[in-house]
């Protein structure tokens, strides 16, 4: 049963629906030998009801103090997975305030039905992978995906380390053995998709179709991701020609020298592991790329919607892998869809319960719904309709019904049935319907 202040069915230990964020102001100093983590956090906020009290999200660090608006008599109370915050007074709706938490710890993932999610230890160095709910791990937040914010970041670490994070970095400030790195992030971001990365990285200035990007890597790393990353330009300039410009300003790539089990998006960046440099994990490359349009820009506004991330970023990887001159897309479609017709028939894909919300069939089957759309509404609507998304959704939130409604005004086709066989039924659809 769903938390009555819960935000998502989906996460209903997560998120608070009865206020929202529109700033997160975060300065941290991480030590490495330690794995020690201290922090301040200051979050402005709007009530969406009147509160009397609140929770935030953070797990496995303890806070030590917590003020709204400054005043000292804020009581808080803390258990496994959230701080109940009671305030002076009450807030009334629609009023704005300012909530501050000092807090601390040993910062770990946060065990969950999807694996381990969150703040993590590398050899040398560490990462951030939240999606869906590993933000609290290294931050006290409201855990929504559709509560976004803008975010100022600042990280004190061992000045060996370069720290890559979450919006335009300031030139590292130094002072003895450490050093202070500072971001700022004024495009609304999803908790899940704020990020610090910190390694033994050197970072490569990269131009990419326009686009400002750069490649952070270890010297280690630096033939391996200097060829694997080569084709990134010819990437951005496929998907600016099929979604519309690229959303975020800058495009980031971490490779670390640590093996992941996948590569992980963030907020304009990409992580990926040392694993990743293969010839073999290119449509990875293009698949973590697309999310800046279709996850990161265009944000979900409830997990069950997952397929509008996954799908469209699979469909991604068959598009560059025709552009390239692979596989045409066409042809990457029929691939799949003959292997999904030899598996279980019995999910749904535009609400797949939150157990299997990352099943592969989700990706798959999202990705083949586009391809028969594609089919369906021909070349010329169907990236007019893609672009109409990313356009109209920039930097903001949306639902799956939001894209078949768009689907039909832009096409001026009645879709109904298609996103019904597709999205709504357990039964894998044959393919020329």
């Amino acid at each position: 049963m769903t938390a009555p202040d819960a935000a998502d069915d989906y996460i209903p230990d997560s998120g608070d629906r009865t206020f929202s964020v529109r700033r997160y102001e975060l300065d941290l100093t991480y030590k490495l030998a330690a794995n020690r983590l201290s922090g301040r956090a200051t979050l402005s906020a709007t009530a969406s009801e009147q509160l009397r009290s609140f929770r935030l999200d953070l797990v496995g660090l303890r806070a030590s103090r917590v003020r709204v608006d400054d005043e000292r008599r804020t009581s808080f109370r803390q258990g496994p997975r959230h701080v109940r915050v009671r305030p002076e007074r009450v807030i009334e709706a629609g009023e704005q305030f300012t909530i501050e938490v000092e807090y601390g710890g040993a910062p770990r993932p946060r065990r969950s039905r999807w694996g381990s999610i969150g703040w993590e230890e590398l050899e040398d160095g560490s990462l951030v992978a939240s999606q869906p709910t590993g933000a609290p791990t290294w931050f006290p937040c409201n855990d929504r995906p559709d509560d976004k914010a803008t975010y100022g970041i600042r990280v004190t670490t061992d000045a060996r380390y370069q720290v890559v994070a979450t919006g335009e970095p300031a030139q590292p400030a130094r002072s003895g053995g450490t050093a202070t790195w500072a971001f700022e992030q004024d495009i609304p971001t999803a908790t899940y998709l704020a990020s610090v990365q910190i390694g033994p990285y050197a970072r490569e200035a990269l131009d990419l179709d326009g686009v400002r990007g750069a490649l952070h890597r270890s010297s280690s790393q630096a033939d391996a991701a200097g060829e694997a990353f080569a084709d990134l330009g010819r990437m951005m300039r496929l998907f600016q020609r099929a979604f519309g410009p690229y959303p975020l300003g800058r495009f980031d790539v971490v490779v670390t020298d640590d093996p992941l089990e996948i590569p992980l998006e963030a907020q304009a960046m990409a992580v990926f592991g040392s694993n990743h440099t293969e010839p073999e994990s290119e449509r990875l490359i293009a698949h973590e790329l697309a999310h800046q349009w279709f996850g990161n820009s265009v944000g979900l506004a409830r997990w069950r919607d997952i397929w509008l991330n996954e799908g469209f970023a699979c469909y991604a990887e068959w598009l560059w892998s025709e552009e390239s001159g692979a596989a045409s897309a066409a042809a990457c479609a029929e691939g799949q869809h003959a292997r999904l017709s030899g598996e279980a028939q019995d999910i749904v894909v535009s609400d797949p319960g939150a157990r299997r919300m990352f099943d592969d069939r989700v990706y798959k089957r999202g990705a083949l719904a586009l391809h028969a759309l594609r089919r369906r509404v021909g070349d010329d609507h169907f990236f007019e309709i893609l672009q109409h998304w990313c356009a109209r959704h920039r930097h903001g939130i949306a639902t799956s019904a939001e894209f078949r409604a768009l689907a039909a005004e832009v096409s001026g086709v009645d879709l109904a049935s298609l996103f019904e066989r597709w999205l709504d039924r357990e039964e894998l659809p044959p393919l020329d319907r």
